[in-house]
């Protein structure tokens, strides 16, 4: 969660304080919204966070695939699938 008193810094002050930025990032696991000329352009945000972001992302669209194959009716019942894992676990 952005604290827009203490996370909001200009680039100026990024550029100065680079180290200082990235450990706070990190240990804080808040993110910096870096401004220019008053305007949000960027933000630096840790690793960690960013590949939770990612991960949840990618999940967002595997569901998405669910949500349209049950909404075009492409759809197999549970003992299908489960005979189908079990063809594919056993190597027939």
């Amino acid at each position: 969660m952005v604290n827009l008193a203490q996370d909001v810094k200009p680039v100026s002050y990024v550029k100065d304080h680079s180290i200082e930025i990235l450990d706070y990032v990190e240990n804080s696991r808040s993110p910096i919204v870096i401004t220019r000329d008053g305007e949000a352009k960027a933000v630096i945000i840790d690793i960690v966070s960013y590949q939770r972001t990612l991960n949840a992302i990618n999940l967002a669209k595997l569901l998405s695939f669910g949500e349209k194959d049950i909404k075009n009716g492409n759809l197999i019942s549970y003992e299908d699938a489960k005979r189908m894992f079990e063809e594919k676990l056993s190597g027939k």
